[in-house]
């Protein structure tokens, strides 16, 4: 693995699903590759996004939610969008060679509903992304 590679994970809120993709690319590439995650707003990190990664071992409870502009003098490598609002009202990131991916994850917090209904669509798009981000880097990543 390069580790000199930026990836930047982008969502509306970055709250959930951008930072559940974090905290699985940050898993997968054993810290070598430099992940941020960002959103076009900030809505604060979710708290049952924190409690499902945590079931998988993986602690998200120091990440903090941040607004795209606090990077944009980072060259990344790639930008991925993990919902559809984010894809259509992304900024221009000056990233000269960027890879630009999108894939929109169900939004669990958008869920009402009993407690296990909601853990279980936290758990439903933490499993979604996980495969996502197995994927990605080794087509990606994985020299």
């Amino acid at each position: 693995m390069n580790s000199t590679k930026n990836i930047l994970v982008l969502c509306t809120g970055n709250s959930c699903r951008s930072q559940i993709m974090h905290g699985w690319l940050k898993y997968f590439t054993g810290g070598t590759v430099n992940i941020y995650s960002a959103g076009i707003e900030t809505h604060g990190v979710n708290t049952n996004a924190t409690k499902t990664m945590a079931e998988e071992g993986i602690d998200l409870s120091s990440h903090t939610s941040n607004h795209v502009d606090e990077y944009k003098n980072i060259d990344f490598d790639f930008i991925i969008t993990v919902c559809d609002h984010a894809a259509e009202n992304c900024p221009v990131i000056p990233s000269k060679n960027a890879v630009r991916i999108h894939h929109n994850f169900s939004d669990p917090s958008k869920l009402k509903g009993s407690d296990d209904e909601v853990k279980d669509a936290f758990r439903a798009t933490r499993e979604e992304i996980k495969l996502f981000c197995k994927d990605f880097v080794k087509s990606n990543l994985v020299r």
